[in-house]
């Protein structure tokens, strides 16, 4: 059995180990060792470790279509969070086990621009912008966002919402709880134990209950992990030890950012 991290905020490009933090593995690095590990003769499941607030939309449907396509069960342990894309990403696999007090749902998209021109006033900030279309600034702080641009990205957001929304009902097609889906898809925040009662994971338990259910998928209950690459830590993190992931939902974003 394999055992690939799907860890801290999804995007497409792997972020190096520095002084003070392990690295990273980005979508494509995750999505090629799921394809590696599918076609390996000595591996008959894929334990997917999710412990993530979400992020890239393309990042987190990349690595939900190489489980969606891997040949082998697939298995997601959700750990501390695995919410928006975090979820996206388990909503590949064949079977999800959350521990009680996850943090997942959060079945939404988000895109967040900053307002400045205030601000700017105040400062005595003026610019001075030459495009060679209507919409070329769009998002630009320095000034108020029109009511045509506002319907713009929202009509973006709402496309990628309904794929988000497309994803789940088909990953959980025949247990998701439907008489609830208005609550499933308002992008609320809810714990492992809230989102069994919706029908968006299958069981409650930790890490080794995940690999059980793996080795059962697989037909042979004595399977075990196998060796998996893992991303180098920092310095820092390597004295004084790795800390947990603390949920937030929210960050200072430079003009716009579109995430689950």
């Amino acid at each position: 059995m394999k055992e690939i991290g799907v860890k801290g905020e999804i995007a497409v490009e792997d972020v190096p180990a520095g002084l003070f933090g392990g690295g990273v593995g980005g979508s494509e690095s995750i999505a090629s060792e799921i394809r590696d590990a599918d076609a390996r003769g000595d591996v008959k499941a894929i334990l997917v470790l999710i412990d993530s607030p979400g992020g890239s939309p393309v990042a987190s449907r990349q690595i939900w279509s190489a489980l969606k396509n891997s040949s082998k069960p697939t298995v997601a342990y959700m750990r501390e969070m695995a919410a928006s894309g975090g979820y996206y990403v388990a909503a590949g696999t064949d079977y999800i086990v959350a521990e009680p007090g996850t943090i997942t749902g959060s079945i939404g998209v988000r895109a967040t621009f900053s307002d400045l021109s205030g601000l700017f006033g105040k400062i005595g900030y003026n610019e001075t912008m030459f495009k060679s279309g209507q919409f070329k600034d769009i998002g630009n702080p320095a000034r108020e966002m029109t009511d045509e641009e506002k319907a713009i990205m929202q009509g973006i957001v709402d496309e990628m919402f309904g794929e988000f929304r497309g994803i789940v009902m088909e990953g959980r097609k025949g247990r998701i709880n439907n008489a609830r889906l208005g609550e499933i898809f308002d992008a609320r925040v809810m714990t492992g134990r809230q989102a069994l009662s919706y029908g968006l994971v299958d069981g409650l338990g930790d890490k080794e209950a995940a690999v059980e259910k793996a080795a059962q998928l697989a037909g042979n209950e004595k399977l075990g992990l196998c060796d998996s690459a893992g991303k180098k830590k920092g310095i820092i993190s390597t004295l004084v030890g790795e800390y947990a992931l603390v949920p937030y939902f929210g960050q200072i974003i430079p003009r716009w950012n579109l995430q689950y």
